[in-house]
């Protein structure tokens, strides 16, 4: 990931809503959610929420498939891991011990909690 698609991801998350929708997704799985469904969740409108996905997606951050009359939208996974490599990839001036830590903490497999989203 370069500095430009950094900035962009994290222009996308820096924004209430649209931090909530990723967080959402990621918590869904590979499986992901109808763009209704994200509304509801959400509790925005469906044309709030589609502006909101559309930047996300814009992003490179999620992912959009569609089924039958809906559109399943996903965390791009990927996309994710990326941005959080560009932010270790100069970690501790090389000292990789400084940061075993937090490379060591596994934020997935563990689904959070509808409280922990909002």
């Amino acid at each position: 990931m370069d500095r430009r698609q950094a900035l962009a991801a994290f222009g996308a998350l820096s924004q209430e809503t649209r931090l909530h929708i990723i967080r959402m997704l990621v918590v869904s799985g590979p499986d992901g959610m109808a763009a209704g469904s994200i509304a509801q969740q959400a509790e925005v409108s469906p044309s709030n929420v589609s502006f909101h996905l559309k930047e996300l997606e814009r992003a490179g951050l999620i992912t959009q498939q569609r089924e039958s009359r809906s559109i399943i939208y996903t965390a791009s996974y990927e996309a994710l891991g990326d941005l959080i490599r560009f932010l270790m990839e100069d970690c501790c001036g090389g000292n990789a011990e400084i940061c075993a830590p937090a490379a060591a903490i596994a934020v997935c497999c563990t689904p959070a909690t509808k409280e922990e989203l909002q």
